[in-house]
């Protein structure tokens, strides 16, 4: 038999048995095919690049979400029956309260470790939502998201609404003052949609607010259909990322069909796995030395109590925000009342991030582009797209400034008043004037790459030419260096065309085919980008006689 044939492989007389491990390998590749699965995944090359890492930092704070929720599970009781408090928490003694909240202060103070954990998982939870939002906005700029990673970006743009999804469900569970005060603003909420909210806030809390129901029902919302939705799309998504090559930054190697960077294994497995105790690291001494959600200092919850400066995560004060700067618009029409100041915030905060998630889809539309890119862009190449995703963060800026109106108004000493019609203004203007400014910002990095491309580096000497002229000496770029600033691609914007053919007919064009040409001109038209220069132009320039030049 061939000594190096694999599955079920014999030993030979002369060659030493195989040991335990490679007859487990070869058992499983005789029924999984793991021999064919590693050899064509763990040699994959990944390039290296520390932006990459912000989707790591998205997984390994989901895995220690995990951990740390599964030991919380086995202590907290999501009820909401009434007992009177007896535990360590002294202050607390004879209060009234919920079964979830006297097993939240019995975690924090009884169990060994407990506050621990508790403060790991929600700072993991911060900073998963973080990284999740850093990591969408990196592919935004890059334009990591066109073909063939448009459903890769709806898996991550999921990920992220389950998340705050996820963050609002398990904030509410400890039924705290603070975490209670959330709910009744989100029944608010659901309350203001027309006919149905008052059906649907029964439905959802079982009755009456706050009503008993809620607790028990947020609880395997939060710990087993939520994370398991997750969990599938993190799979999912990595297997995507497997499958379709890895995009890298433009430079010289670096082509659509070619990626240069080290293989998973062993360079890339080693580097994860030193980055994940780094992140996991960080996330235990953020538990252990940063306070946060001290549930104690709030009390339990009672519907006629709001603590003061009461705030949501930070993911959430967008939406909260969109809410206290509306102006408290009502509308009663046949014995109803529609209550437009809420309704309003609370549709488009849904609708801004659907707007987030349908883009790529859009793009490729407006492009018409079927081509797989891999060659991630600069954003200043995109000075479109850029203005669009720092508009965004922008208004997102201006809407959590406007959710957190008092405490900014208490901390900087400032009229409350004041600050929500900074926000109310800001809300139409600030997206406005990023987009304006970040535009003109990427065509003058444009226009720099232009010049360093065309005459070179500037050198910082001076001079004195034989007719009395100073000039500045500039050093030309490395052939890398101009690839680099020169490897992009100016697509021409869509042309409808002549209107009237040559035989004087006239050619219909539909509403569809005129927005694509006017979106297009907006996106790749002459005034949103600057001309690369073109071997012509460089040829022209460096064979005068130098002036300039080393």
């Amino acid at each position: 038999m061939d000594e190096g044939a694999r599955p079920g492989r014999t030993a030979v007389r002369g060659e030493a048995p195989a040991g335990r491990g490679e007859r487990i390998a070869d058992w499983a590749d005789g029924r999984l095919g793991v021999y064919a699965l590693a050899k064509a995944n763990l040699r994959k090359v990944f390039p290296d690049h520390w932006s990459f890492m912000l989707g790591e930092v998205c997984l390994y704070s989901f895995l220690v979400l995990i951990l740390t929720g599964v030991y919380l599970t086995l202590f907290f009781e999501p009820s909401a029956a009434e007992v009177v408090y007896h535990g360590s928490y002294t202050p607390l003694n004879g209060v009234v309260m919920t079964r979830a909240f006297e097993s939240t202060l019995e975690i924090s103070f009884d169990v060994r470790g407990g506050l621990l954990i508790r403060q790991i998982h929600h700072w993991a939870a911060l900073v998963f939502v973080a990284g999740m939002l850093v990591h969408m906005m990196r592919v935004f700029f890059t334009g990591a998201y066109r073909k063939p990673r448009e459903i890769n970006w709806v898996f991550g743009w999921t990920l992220l609404m389950l998340g705050i999804i996820t963050g609002l469900t398990g904030y509410s569970l400890p039924d705290d003052l603070l975490s209670g005060t959330g709910i009744r603003f989100a029944q608010g909420a659901i309350l203001s949609v027309p006919v149905v909210g008052t059906y649907l806030s029964f439905f959802l809390f079982g009755g009456e607010f706050p009503g008993h129901d809620i607790i028990s029902r947020l609880f395997p919302i939060h710990v087993l259909l939520l994370p398991g939705i997750m969990l599938g799309l993190v799979v999912a998504h990595l297997i995507l990322v497997f499958h379709h090559k890895h995009t890298q930054y433009p430079g010289p190697g670096r082509d659509e069909k070619s990626v240069v960077g080290m293989p998973f294994m062993p360079v890339y497995m080693a580097k994860a796995g030193g980055f994940f105790f780094l992140v996991f690291g960080v996330l235990v001494i953020l538990g252990g030395i940063g306070q946060i959600n001290p549930v104690w200092a709030f009390g339990p919850y009672r519907p006629d109590l709001v603590t003061t400066g009461a705030q949501p995560d930070w993911y959430l004060g967008f939406s909260e925000g969109l809410i206290r700067v509306m102006p408290g618009w009502e509308i009663n029409a046949f014995g109803h009342t529609l209550a437009l100041g809420v309704f309003i915030p609370f549709s488009l905060f849904p609708l801004i991030l659907a707007a987030i998630g349908v883009y790529p889809f859009v793009e490729a539309w407006i492009t018409g582009d079927k081509r797989e890119h891999h060659i991630l862009d600069r954003p200043r190449n995109a000075p479109v797209r850029t203005g669009l995703g720092v508009a965004w963060l922008t208004l997102y800026a201006v809407c959590l400034i406007g959710g957190g109106n008092d405490i900014v108004a208490t901390h900087l000493h400032l009229s409350i008043n004041a600050i929500t019609w900074f926000a109310r203004i800001g809300f139409f203007v600030a997206p406005v004037l990023a987009f304006i400014l970040t535009k003109r910002i990427c065509l003058g990095l444009q226009r720099r790459d232009r010049e360093k491309v065309l005459h070179g580096r500037e050198t910082g000497t001076i001079k004195r030419l034989p007719h009395g002229e100073y000039i500045e000496v500039h050093e030309p770029l490395a052939q890398d260096q101009r690839f680099t600033l020169t490897q992009h691609e100016q697509p021409a914007p869509y042309e409808i065309g002549r209107r009237v053919d040559a035989n004087g007919v006239r050619r219909r064009v539909t509403v569809s085919q005129r927005l694509r040409a006017r979106l297009s001109r907006a996106l790749f038209g002459p005034d949103s980008r600057v001309p690369k220069p073109t071997p012509q132009e460089y040829r022209e320039i460096t064979r005068g006689d130098g002036h300039g030049h080393r």
